[in-house]
């Protein structure tokens, strides 16, 4: 086994396919997996949570281990706690945690001076290769082409709209200098929801077990450009934050991004 790892959010969904993901792997041991205090899981073993047998590391409701690397998919209200538990033990952070805050990235963006970060609403190489294409394409189409964003997960996902969506509209706002997030329209309704020119809609579908899709639609007269993108399994995101995990390893204190870590700037 070589570099140890904290799992921050273990019980959830992405938790236990990160565990299970690490377990199997030849690159990680695995010292602890935190989730809430009050979770009915705490003080069963992780691996048997994950399906993949005995790790002899239990499900904890408290940060207080060291390890090279902290892997956060938990909430946002835990996320100052977490950073402030990575930047005084000097512990290297993957920040997979959607919904934050602004104040919530100022103070990533302070613990960013003393351990390497990485942050970033979707951890799929796929997506962040949309991210970069999303502004790049609406750039090059020009002000004639209407903008729209439409993201559908599972029912039990409790932001709206996702993480990535509104990374989505943030490239395309940076790339066509839009005022972000003042031109975003979530949803119409009413018999006054005529289109207005420069904005982008947002639209949110929550269903059953969509693991996450998000298509960028571009329109204008005679003729429709689509960018999209599915996740099949949970697993795509896992391994972009196992991946993004093992790329701050000896990395410089900062803030980077899924970009940095695949080479897309």
């Amino acid at each position: 086994m070589g570099q140890t790892l904290i799992i921050h959010g273990a019980a959830g969904r992405m938790g236990k396919r990160l565990a299970a993901l690490a377990l199997e792997s030849r690159v990680w041991k695995l010292i602890a997996a935190v989730d809430h205090p009050d979770h009915p899981d705490i003080g069963k073993d992780i691996g048997l949570l994950a399906g993949c047998g005995p790790a002899g590391a239990v499900l904890s409701g408290q940060l207080d281990k060291r390890a090279d690397v902290l892997i956060d998919f938990s909430l946002p209200s835990a996320a100052e706690e977490t950073i402030t538990f990575c930047e005084k033990n000097k512990i290297a952070l993957v920040m997979g945690t959607t919904g934050l805050s602004e104040a919530h990235l100022e103070i990533l963006r302070k613990a960013a001076a003393g351990i390497p970060i990485v942050q970033s609403t979707n951890m799929s190489l796929g997506m962040n290769l949309l991210f970069s294409l999303a502004g790049r394409v609406a750039r090059s189409l020009g002000v004639d082409y209407d903008i729209e964003i439409i993201e559908a997960h599972h029912r039990h996902k409790k932001d709206a709209p996702s993480g990535s969506a509104l990374s989505l509209a943030q490239s395309i706002c940076e790339q066509t200098g839009r005022k972000y997030p003042d031109v975003l329209v979530y949803g119409r309704e009413g018999k006054e929801a005529l289109r207005q020119k420069g904005t982008i809609g947002m639209h949110a579908i929550r269903a059953g077990d969509i693991v996450g899709q998000h298509t960028v639609l571009y329109g204008t007269q005679g003729e429709t450009v689509t960018l999209s993108h599915s996740a099949h399994s949970r697993d795509t995101f896992a391994r972009g934050a196992l991946t993004a995990a093992q790329w701050l390893l000896g990395r410089a204190p900062g803030l980077y991004s899924m970009q940095d870590v695949l080479g897309l700037k």
